[in-house]
C-alpha cells in the first residue's frame, strides 16, 4: 500500500483533504480487497476535493481508465464497488476537526486575505499538521459512516467515435455533439453561438 508521503507526490503537497482520501481509501482496500488492476473496481465521488487525488493513486479508480465517477453532490461521500463480487462500500466522512483558537481563526482570517507574513504561515501550517495527524490517527469509527448498501454499478468505460466540430474544427466524442444548423458542433461552440443569439 501507499505511504500518505508517496500520494503527496503526485498531489503536490500533503494537507488534511489528502489525509482524509487516504483513510477513505485505506479502508476501501481493506474491506474490497487489493488495488484496482483493469476496472474491476470502480469509485463514484461525490466531491472535487483534494482527497479524490488519494483515491485515483491509492485505488487504481482513475477517470482516464473510465472507473472513476465525479458526481458533483458537494459531499465528503465515497462509494466503492467491486464488479465481480457486487459488494459495496459507501464511506461517508463524519469526521470534526479539533476545534480552531482565536489565534487560528484571525490567522486564517488574515491567510484568505492575502497575508502571507512569517507568523501567520506558521499558524496555518502547525494547524493543518494537527488537522493531518488527528486524521492518520483517528479510529475509522470516529472518522466515517459506513454502509454496505447495493449500489448499482455505472457501466464499464465507452469508447465513442470523434467527429469535427464544424466550427472550429476540433475533434469532439460523437455523443457530446450538438446539431446547429444541420451541422455537428462542440458543446462549447454551441453555447457561443446561443449567447450570441441571445445579445
Amino acid at each position: 500500500m501507499k505511504t500518505l508521503d508517496e500520494i503527496a507526490g503526485f498531489h503536490g503537497h500533503i494537507c488534511p483533504g489528502l489525509a482524509l482520501g487516504y483513510r477513505v481509501s485505506e479502508l476501501a482496500l481493506r474491506e474490497l480487497g487489493e488495488r484496482d488492476v483493469d476496472e474491476e473496481m470502480l469509485a463514484i465521488v461525490e466531491n472535487d476535493s483534494c482527497a479524490v487525488d488519494a483515491v485515483q493513486v491509492m485505488t487504481g479508480c482513475t477517470f482516464g481508465k473510465g472507473n472513476l465517477y465525479f458526481r458533483d453532490h458537494g459531499k465528503q461521500v465515497y462509494t466503492f464497488i467491486r464488479r465481480n463480487t457486487g459488494k459495496t462500500l459507501r464511506i461517508s466522512v463524519d469526521w470534526a476537526a479539533p476545534e480552531e483558537s482565536p489565534e487560528e481563526t484571525d490567522a486564517w482570517k488574515k491567510y484568505s486575505g492575502g497575508d502571507r507574513s512569517k507568523k501567520v504561515l506558521e499558524l496555518i501550517h502547525a494547524r493543518k499538521s494537527n488537522k493531518i495527524k488527528a486524521i492518520m490517527e483517528a479510529p475509522d469509527e470516529q472518522l466515517f459512516k459506513v454502509s454496505h448498501e447495493p449500489v448499482k454499478a455505472p457501466g464499464g468505460a465507452r469508447i465513442y467515435p470523434s467527429l469535427r466540430c464544424s466550427k472550429c474544427g476540433e475533434k469532439t466524442m460523437e455523443p457530446r455533439m450538438r446539431l446547429l444548423g444541420g451541422e455537428p458542433v462542440c458543446m462549447p461552440c454551441s453555447d457561443k453561438a446561443q449567447e450570441g443569439a441571445k445579445e
